[in-house]
């Protein structure tokens, strides 16, 4: 399997590299604006830590918006089920910083993997405690996940965000003016630019994924409950307006990020880590879509 499995992703790898389309890098976010399309990583991590790679695996990125998996799974694992209470677990079918189902749904945000779902999570994360004590939990999580110290918090692409983030800033005083905001909307938002901010290797990304997949051999960190909890909205929200396009070609659990990320869960089998920073339309990682199909085909690891 092993051997098979290398082959293929790189073959995979030669392929992208040749076909040269690549989409278009996040240039609202001046730090990601100058990255290099053209370039591409995968991770695929089996039972047993087994790890296998192609391209530019151990080149780290921006997470962005894969860390909303791992900051709700650390407000799961802090309050539970009460979460549902400030946020929903419904696809939005708008993009990821619409403010239109906000308006209309009296500052309850559809997911929490929308971005004015996960300042909710962010901003329950921050109440009763100083943002970088929020910030420590999510990067020790990520950190024990992974099983790697070597994680941090990329300050420029921070600064970049909180200078240009004027959506963000707009949606957070929104949830305020609903009262689905605990703290200053400065507070939580400045939590939320640096936890998106948290920048990883595709081989980082996929070990900390296994406590998402469940694989023998994990950190055991999340009951079994809660990561069936994470994978159902990965499923149904994870590529925001794309998700239901995504979940019919792939058919796994996933989550994007505009940094170019893709975590993508087989429960049981594997934990996938997919970098190429140019997006599509959706504004997810354009061959990284296109690898998680050709790899949920080759392996038969659709959850349909």
């Amino acid at each position: 399997m092993t051997e098979t499995l290398e082959r293929f992703l790189h073959g995979l790898d030669a392929e992208i590299r040749a076909s040269g389309d690549w989409g278009r890098v996040a240039d609202y976010i001046p730090e990601l604006a100058r990255i290099d399309p053209a370039q591409f990583g995968i991770a695929v991590v089996l039972p047993g830590n087994r790890l296998v790679t192609a391209g530019q695996a151990d080149q780290r990125f921006s997470i962005q918006s894969v860390s909303k998996v791992f900051s709700l799974a650390c407000l799961l694992g802090r309050i539970g089920e009460q979460v549902w209470t400030r946020v929903g677990r419904e696809p939005s079918g708008r993009r990821f910083d619409s403010i239109l189902t906000l308006e209309e749904e009296q500052g309850r945000p559809r997911n929490p993997f929308i971005n004015a779902g996960a300042l909710v999570v962010t901003d329950e994360l921050v109440a009763g405690r100083r943002p970088k004590e929020a910030l420590a939990e999510i990067l020790a999580f990520l950190q024990a996940a992974a099983e790697d110290e070597d994680i941090h918090i990329d300050k420029a692409v921070a600064r970049s965000e909180a200078e240009t983030g004027f959506r963000n800033i707009a949606l957070a005083n929104y949830l305020k003016s609903f009262g689905n905001l605990k703290n200053a909307p400065e507070l939580t938002l400045g939590t939320y630019f640096h936890q998106c901010a948290i920048e990883m290797s595709c081989v980082q990304l996929a070990r900390a994924g296994r406590v998402i997949a469940g694989l023998p051999g994990a950190p055991a960190m999340l009951a079994p409950v809660k990561a069936r909890r994470i994978n159902a909205l990965m499923m149904m929200c994870g590529h925001y307006d794309g998700s239901g396009d995504f979940a019919f070609r792939v058919g796994l659990p996933a989550k994007s990020g505009v940094g170019g990320g893709i975590l993508l869960i087989a429960p049981g089998r594997a934990s996938v880590a997919i970098w190429s920073p140019g997006l599509n339309g959706y504004g997810n990682s354009q061959m990284g879509s296109y690898a998680a199909e050709r790899l949920a085909r080759e392996t038969n690891w659709s959850v349909f």
